[in-house]
């Protein structure tokens, strides 16, 4: 047997979570020494008591492992366990990262620079819409949107990634070939075509009160940040927006309606500290290092070269009428030659490019720009 397969068992064995596993891994040194020893062995380690010792010593009688295994193989899947290079780098960070990660798709490098979206299951067409704006925004840029699959906000944040053609990963509270709720099935399919569904859970397992937590800290430890869109006081996206900032990450709310019972808990973080989010632009501000060849004014002699990496043709010819001066819509469009619909949907694109900034009165400049508010 070796360590991934070790940890897979580790995993099954009711009881046994990842702090258990981390003090037993640091008193045996692999996860397969750790099932080779006896109950009394194990009870010697300091948090371990003696019904989880006789758990972890009777692990062959309660844990299919070899059954396990050909599911894992048959359903197309693989585990990640944090000895693997894949294993998201922020999760290896919080108290109790998991032992092992069951992955449908791929996680990729990519994928550090993600951002939680998460809220209400029972939302408003204001908070499904600005969740699809928001991930398509984000997505469109490169952050990864990482949600839970779950009905409402999560759903839309996923449908925002897809139409940005950008990654999306959906953290799952069950076992990953159970499909809750049943209607995403094909958002399922579609998630783990293009970025990764994720859990910790093995086969099998069912949701219940408890999936549920569990899975919330993995959306917010391998985040960069959570924006909350829509939530109620009581929601379980407070719980995710909690657990993110006690790993020291950011948490945004989008404002809502004030009579909305929705919005409530929105409000409230924003009362204790979460930064307001209106678009992409209040979120990609936190993490300017993420974006260093357009935190600066380029250059005359980069100008031409650095953003054409990246963009359009139509995009191309906007930008290289604009400087760090401010330039009417007008003007861009004389300048450029392209018909207004084009100039408009390149200065969009430039904007969550983050390439260019816009200033009242439909007026246009490089970012990096001193003219203007800032």
């Amino acid at each position: 047997m070796d360590s991934k397969e070790a940890l897979v068992a580790l995993n099954m064995v009711e009881g046994v979570g990842p702090v258990k596993v981390r003090q037993l891994l640091e008193h045996f040194g692999e996860a397969a020494a750790i099932l080779q020893a006896s109950a009394s062995q194990l009870a010697r380690v300091p948090g371990v008591g003696e019904e989880t010792a006789a758990a972890i010593a009777g692990w062959e009688r309660a844990v299919p492992l070899a059954a396990e295994l050909q599911r894992i193989a048959d359903f197309g899947c693989h585990v990640l366990t944090q000895a693997d290079g894949a294993y998201p780098e922020l999760l290896r960070h919080i108290y109790d990262p998991p032992v092992v990660l069951y992955v449908k798709g791929e996680l990729t490098a990519k994928d550090k620079n993600a951002v939680a979206m998460v809220g209400a299951r029972r939302t408003t067409a204001y908070g499904q819409e600005a969740a699809r704006r928001l991930a398509y925004q984000l997505a469109y840029v490169g952050v990864t949107v990482v949600s839970g699959g779950a009905r409402g906000i999560d759903t839309a944040a996923h449908q925002g990634a897809f139409s940005a053609k950008g990654r999306t990963i959906a953290v799952l509270g069950t076992g990953i070939n159970l499909v809750f709720p049943p209607e995403n099935a094909a958002l399922f399919e579609r998630v783990a075509g293009q970025g990764a569904l994720v859990t910790q859970f093995p086969f099998n397992r069912p949701a219940d009160r408890q999936s549920f937590p569990i899975r919330n800290r993995i959306v917010a430890g391998m985040t960069l940040g959570t924006v909350v869109v829509e939530a109620g006081l009581n929601s379980g996206a407070l719980i995710t927006a909690g657990m993110a900032v006690d790993y020291g990450r950011q948490v945004f709310a989008v404002p809502g309606r004030i009579d909305s019972p929705q919005s409530k808990g929105c409000h409230d973080l924003i009362k204790k500290g979460a930064k307001l989010c209106e678009d992409a632009e209040d979120i990609l501000s936190e993490f300017e290092y993420l974006f260093p060849a357009t935190n600066r004014p380029a250059s005359a002699s980069e100008s031409r070269t650095l953003p054409a990496l990246a963009l359009s043709e139509n995009e191309q010819k906007v930008f290289d009428t604009l400087t760090v001066e401010e330039a009417g819509i007008d003007e861009v469009i004389r300048h450029s030659g392209l018909p207004v619909s084009a100039v408009s949907v390149a200065l969009l694109s430039l904007e969550l490019k983050r390439l260019v900034r816009q200033w009242p009165g439909k007026r246009f400049s490089r970012r990096g720009a001193e003219a203007g508010p800032g």
